[in-house]
């Protein structure tokens, strides 16, 4: 797993930019919407992102649909030329993951495992995000399911409409 400050930091970053861009019907910094995918592109140092935001979302404790706060719950995949990223996969729950476990991403049938950091998770390398961007090209959903600190399982539905074209142009764009 390649976490540490860097990582978090600049996803930390790119959630900020993103995040606070998403809410906005115009941002300056969105540069491209297909579907159900945006693509966002920040400058000094470049950083371009397809993001998504969940169609679905269902908390459970204890077997009971509950209702819980949380923040924004966003996956990523990004591009950062200067630090040599190329097509890195993240989610963030919106809530402090459960400390050791892991969110499971199901796309079409195909499971992956992803370890926590906080309120993130990221696959365990490059070749993982590799796997999970492919897999989530022939998808047309992706499935997130988490544990929060406090025991909640969290389940949410993303439309994979637009992601490989916002994929592809938010690669092209940070292009080295």
């Amino acid at each position: 797993m390649t976490t540490g400050i860097f990582r978090i930091g600049a996803c930390a970053l790119v959630l900020a930019a993103g995040a606070g861009a998403w809410a906005q019907e115009e941002s300056t910094n969105r540069v491209g919407a297909n579907t159900d995918w945006s693509v966002f592109v920040e400058g000094d140092p470049k950083e371009c992102w397809a993001v998504s935001q969940p169609k679905e979302t269902v908390n459970t404790r204890d077997g009971r649909v509950v209702a819980v706060r949380r923040g924004d719950i966003l996956m990523f995949v990004t591009w950062r030329p200067a630090a040599n990223v190329k097509g890195e996969v993240a989610f963030t729950g919106g809530y402090p993951f459960a400390p050791g476990s892991t969110v499971t991403l199901d796309v079409g049938g195909t499971k992956f495992e992803l370890p926590v950091d906080g309120e993130w998770a990221y696959p365990a390398s490059p070749e993982e995000d590799a796997k999970i961007i492919a897999a989530m090209k022939q998808g047309a959903q992706a499935v997130v399911v988490g544990r929060s600190s406090r025991g909640t399982t969290t389940t949410d539905t993303f439309s994979l409409l637009g992601f490989t074209a916002s994929v592809e142009d938010a690669a092209a764009r940070c292009a080295q």
